[in-house]
């Protein structure tokens, strides 16, 4: 869904997939104003998994007051059902999805603590849903319990402006990343500073994302070190740093990981795509030139496909499948645990048949030898002669 120079519509600023409870995939996009006839807007679109593409027209399309602003960045909470937009004018506001697909609507809500504080760039949920946090162009940072929204943290000096941020799984620690390349850890429930990570005179962290698997406690940031970026990991048991790799060779302007935490992603200033496995940091996926040229805004991963959303303001919102191993689904798990328990049942009773049970009596000498196999039908006539007792004498 590229943006079209002809369009009444304005260009796409953010977007985010919203995961319904009916395992549903629709992608929510912002658009900002164009000129004085087409106002900022908000859109939901459904996704067709088969196709790999987004919905040739909006389910449902909220239109914005003038007074705030163009959208700039969403955070989808995880149950699907709302999601937090912030605004150009220095606001953020809360929009419930509500209905089917046939039938959407969204029902806008003002969030008291979050008005008129300025410009927000980075605004996410963490994982349990529980938290929310914002980061400020001003470089203010706050943590909020949801959806109570009670501040947690309220620290207007974090950063000299925050770059990307993210809560780790467990959403004990916040990180956060500054335009100057600094990058701090956050204790959530506290709402204390309690680290900041190290870095080489030279070196300028940009982005940041908690690894999502739940068996390896990293935290990855992608790094710029003079003309080059890495990719560096960090141990969040130590909060040292135990290495890095070149992944992608343009600078990144966005990172995302996947919901099961197998795949990281990085999207360049210049419009390349890069996807890698985090088990062994190998690429998987490479898409050169996605959005020509642009720098890429927003990269999320698909909750239920191998697919992620990218978006850019020169080409709009592109749904891309990925070039990775497919995942194994439910039923061909069980399926293959159903033909292991038959296997084993097989192999049991050939076993058992051929070979002597410690419950058996001893045979005696003159005795025939035990049948190999012992024939699954009998002849009725010469089992009822075996089991008949006969005429008793009391």
């Amino acid at each position: 869904m590229a943006n079209d120079a002809g369009s009444p519509q304005g260009p796409v600023t953010c977007g985010s997939w919203i995961w319904r409870p009916e395992n549903l995939n629709l992608v929510v996009l912002g658009r900002s104003k164009r000129g004085d006839s087409c106002p900022s807007l908000l859109q939901i679109f459904s996704f067709d998994p088969k196709t790999t593409s987004l919905s040739t027209s909006p389910l449902t399309t909220y239109v914005l007051e003038a007074e705030e602003g163009d959208p700039i960045a969403i955070a989808v909470h995880a149950s699907g059902d709302d999601f937090v937009c912030s605004f150009s004018n220095g606001s953020c506001k809360s929009f419930e999805l509500y209905g089917r697909e046939t039938n959407m609507k969204l029902l806008a809500k003002e969030l008291d603590p979050l008005q008129g504080i300025g410009p927000q760039k980075c605004i996410t949920f963490s994982v349990d849903g529980s938290k929310f946090a914002a980061g400020g162009l001003d470089g203010y940072l706050r943590i909020m319990e949801w959806p109570s929204m009670r501040l947690i943290l309220n620290e207007p000096r974090a950063h000299k402006s925050v770059r990307d941020m993210d809560f780790s799984l467990d959403s004990k620690f916040l990180a956060s990343t500054s335009t100057d390349g600094s990058a701090r850890i956050w204790k959530v429930e506290d709402g204390v500073p309690l680290t900041t990570l190290s870095r080489n005179s030279d070196e300028k962290i940009e982005l940041c994302r908690f690894s999502k698997d739940g068996t390896k406690p990293f935290l990855f940031c992608s790094v710029k070190q003079g003309d080059n970026c890495v990719t560096a990991v960090w141990d969040i048991s130590t909060w040292n740093k135990i290495g890095h790799k070149r992944l992608i060779r343009k600078n990144a302007s966005v990172m995302s990981i996947s919901h099961d935490g197998k795949y990281l992603s990085l999207g360049s200033k210049d419009g390349d795509v890069c996807v890698v496995e985090v088990k062994k940091m190998q690429i998987h996926h490479y898409s050169k030139r996605l959005h020509l040229g642009t720098n890429i805004t927003s990269l999320e991963f698909c909750p239920g496909e191998r697919v992620v959303l990218t978006t850019s303001v020169e080409w709009g919102a592109l749904v891309t499948r990925l070039t990775v191993p497919k995942d194994w689904k439910e039923w061909q798990i069980y399926l293959v645990l159903l033909g292991l328990f038959l296997a084993s049942a097989i192999a049991f009773y050939i076993f058992f048949e051929n070979s002597d049970s410690f419950w058996n009596f001893p045979m005696g000498k003159d005795q025939p030898a035990r049948p190999r196999f012992k024939p699954v039908l009998r002849d009725p006539q010469s089992f009822d002669d075996q089991n008949s007792w006969g005429p008793v004498d009391m």
